[in-house]
């Protein structure tokens, strides 16, 4: 009996054997993003350095990142020191890894620091969830801004595998092929190389919904929304749940600048509503604040009414009969995915009506942003299931038929993509997802 090949050592990967990697040093470590990034990196490389205003803030994040992994390798491969270190730091730094505050001048101002100690070869990596590659590179040094780009993860990083790889207009190819193929084999990511456009390929897509979301929310109640765009559209947690556990101000500041910054068939639906930036003056953020759109009283779940900003107790809640819900769910749970979407397209009442509109400016605003945040729609699919961990776009597609989808979206009074008006108009029309490995029931297990 002949047994099979064994498989290959990543270590024999000729491309990553040209730039091995020993050294990450982790800049913003006590914060969320930066200690989760930074436990990643222990999975792959012996020595991570995390850095952060102080050594204290240092080692809280290592705390953080401990808990949050639950594996001896972080404390093994990890020391924490703080910004006065960093000259030492970078002299044998091989990726420097940047995940301080979201603020432009203050990103722009660790990499003067890092440009001045950094060793030439030496990769430099930005989190930034949406801020120009190319504006944070501008004005550095030509070696710099060759070695630098955008990795950004999601949050948590050790949950959620879906990230985007955002090359500036300086980058080397090769420094891009090495990143995506070390963040792939050695970090277990599922990887998306996106344009340097505001918001990228999965916030610009993902927010425009959350928002859209919450501005329906002041006219129809945040209870009604919650359950119309609820898990049986394709989502483990709903939108406005999803805003709460980012933080109000987190939402803002990427809704703001995609707003701020492009100019597209819904910019309307990217402005923050006023509601929401009235309530962040007197400190809601969402569950950092211990409440949002939802707060916990005792045992009870209230919610927020938009128009007042008071909570509502779960007895003063009235919703509607929406049965065609719980028909849709019962059809997921047992794998008739075309049936269950099927029934949702053609569902009677204003309320169905009001959570296809939803769903097909989703589908409309996706599939419009092909060729601009990506190159194809494989990539949007793939950080809005592996990044969003939502039902990608071209699944929904394909299990409502292309015809369908494009009856939906005008009847909604959104443009029609042209290729969906191409493949409706088609005897045997293309498929539109692509991740043909992937199980597309996933993201429907919450339904």
């Amino acid at each position: 009996m002949q047994l099979p090949p064994a498989a290959p050592s990543l270590a024999a990967d000729p491309l990553l054997q040209q730039r091995p990697l020993q050294h990450v040093v982790v800049l913003g470590a006590n914060g969320t993003m930066g200690y989760g990034s930074g436990a990643l990196f222990t999975q792959a490389v012996p020595k991570v350095t995390f850095l952060a205003r102080t050594r204290e803030k240092a080692e809280q994040g290592l705390a953080g990142a401990i808990r949050q992994v639950r594996s001896p390798t972080v404390a093994d491969r990890v020391r924490c020191g703080s910004y006065e270190e960093l000259p030492e730091a970078l002299a044998s730094a091989d990726l420097v890894f940047e995940a301080v505050t979201e603020q432009l001048e203050l990103k722009r101002e660790f990499f003067e620091r890092i440009d001045a100690h950094r060793r030439a070869d030496s990769i430099v990596a930005t989190v930034t969830s949406g801020l120009s590659i190319d504006a944070l590179a501008e004005g550095r040094s030509e070696s710099f801004q060759q070695h630098f780009l955008g990795l950004h993860f999601f949050n948590p990083p050790n949950v959620i595998v879906g990230t985007e790889l955002v090359p500036s207009r300086f980058t080397r190819p090769e420094v891009v092929s090495f990143v995506e193929r070390f963040s792939d084999k050695r970090l277990g990511r599922r990887m998306v190389l996106t344009n340097d456009r505001p918001g990228f390929a999965g916030n610009r897509i993902g927010f425009k919904l959350l928002n859209e979301v919450a501005q329906l929310a002041e006219e129809h109640g945040v209870a009604l929304m919650e359950r119309l765009v609820g898990p049986y559209t394709g989502r483990a947690l709903t939108p406005l749940a999803t805003i709460d556990l980012v933080g109000w101000d987190i939402h803002r500041a990427i809704v703001d600048n995609i707003h701020a910054l492009t100019q597209d068939e819904a910019h309307d639906t990217l402005r923050l509503p006023g509601y929401m930036a009235k309530l962040m003056e007197g400190g809601t953020l969402g569950r950092k604040s211990g409440g949002g759109f939802t707060r916990r009283e005792g045992k009870e779940r209230w919610v927020l009414e938009p128009k007042t900003g008071r909570y509502l107790s779960p007895s003063e809640i009235k919703l509607p009969r929406l049965d065609f819900i719980a028909e849709v769910a019962a059809l997921h749970r047992e794998g008739r995915y075309r049936e269950a979407l099927a029934v949702f397209a053609d569902a009677p009442g204003d309320e169905a009506a009001l959570a296809r509109r939803v769903i097909a400016g989703y589908l409309s605003y996706a599939l419009h942003r092909v060729g601009e945040v990506t190159e194809e729609l494989s990539g949007i699919d793939r950080i809005m299931g592996f990044g969003f961990n939502w039902a990608p776009p071209g699944v929904l597609i394909d299990w409502l038929g292309p015809k369908v989808a494009a009856g939906m979206i005008e009847r909604a009074g959104l443009p029609v993509p042209p290729a969906l008006t191409a493949a409706a108009a088609s005897a045997t029309p293309p498929r539109f997802a692509s991740e043909r490995h992937d199980n597309p029931g996933r993201y429907f297990v919450a339904a």
